[in-house]
């Protein structure tokens, strides 16, 4: 809750599959833990999201790429850019963000995520990104027989790393049911990457350098951008152009080294609110744990083509 004191413990080394605990006193916890091994290059990283608390508890969430919740207590729903309601589900996908959402659920809460790289989405969900955007997809159908005797073991579950342990056999066994990703689509999910993490990215850049290293054309690059990231080039431009100023204006930085990629201060401030929930003034001294462990911590972190980290996108 906003006003709550948050205090941050880092465990292990932040760059090597690291948990970080955000603890507020008054309200919820969030405990993430990098990915490793063989779903790396697919998962981003998991989190457990706690809340003891009675009542209603609603906040805003920021634009992020997909994830797979399991809702082991509690209830609620999601509000979504366009004013549309969907009540969340035992297991759930929710798919690429156009804009901030909000949610508000009844405590107590115990909620089980797992965060997805784009070619994540691909490899685990196999639909397309941009079909499913703004929505919550019922996330049992992608464990079939499994789904129930998976619920099962997770509400016996307490603790992050047991959880892991759970739903990794299920995410790989998940890997080998989908189409494998296509061998020239990585040279485009590279280049994206890097793109999204340069200073001022233009689309021009992003075309060209695609086209040299892939030889893809520009509807191809537009196509799979829907695809992997459920938006076109230049709604992802405004995406990570945005999240990247958050995490600066969170991180203590002044407006005049932040507004350099808009056109002005006004366009800076409404496009942070738009893709976060959050004016930058909202931003500052911000103590929701979420919020905390997404904007301030660059080892970990829930959108990874802002930052640029070495992944070896072929190692599965």
């Amino acid at each position: 809750m906003r006003g709550a004191t948050t205090r941050k413990a880092i465990i292990a080394d932040a760059h090597a599959h690291s948990a970080v605990d955000y603890i507020s006193s008054s309200g919820p916890t969030i405990e993430l833990k990098r990915a490793k091994g063989r779903l790396l290059p697919h998962v981003e990283s998991y989190y457990l999201f706690r809340w003891d608390g009675e009542g209603d508890l609603e906040r805003s969430e920021r634009i992020d790429l997909g994830h797979i919740r399991f809702l082991i207590h509690g209830q609620g729903e999601m509000t979504f850019p366009d004013g549309h309601v969907e009540s969340l589900k035992p297991i759930m996908v929710a798919g690429p963000g156009t804009a901030a959402a909000s949610y508000r659920m009844q405590g107590p809460v115990l909620c089980f995520g797992v965060v997805l790289r784009a070619i994540g989405w691909k490899a685990l969900i196999g639909i397309p990104a941009h079909k499913v955007t703004d929505h919550i997809i019922d996330g049992e159908k992608l464990f079939c027989e499994r789904a129930p005797r998976l619920l099962e073991q997770l509400h016996e579950m307490t603790e992050l790393d047991e959880m892991i342990s759970a739903i990794a056999p299920q995410l790989i066994m998940r890997q080998e049911e989908v189409k494998p990703v296509p061998d020239a689509h990585f040279p485009f999910l590279d280049a994206v990457r890097e793109w999204a993490a340069s200073e001022d990215p233009t689309i021009d850049a992003l075309y060209a350098t695609i086209e040299t290293n892939s030889g893809l054309g520009e509807r191809q690059v537009q196509r799979l951008c829907l695809e992997y990231f459920g938006g076109p080039p230049t709604k992802l431009k405004r995406k990570f152009r945005a999240i990247r100023a958050a995490m600066q204006i969170f991180q203590g930085a002044p407006i005049s080294d932040v507004v350099g990629p808009f056109a002005d201060q006004s366009h800076m401030i409404n496009e942070v609110k738009h893709f976060t929930g959050h004016t930058p003034t909202s931003l500052r001294g911000n103590s929701d744990p979420t919020l905390t462990l997404t904007l301030q911590n660059e080892g970990l972190h829930f959108l990874p083509e802002v930052i640029l980290e070495p992944v070896d996108l072929r190692a599965a």
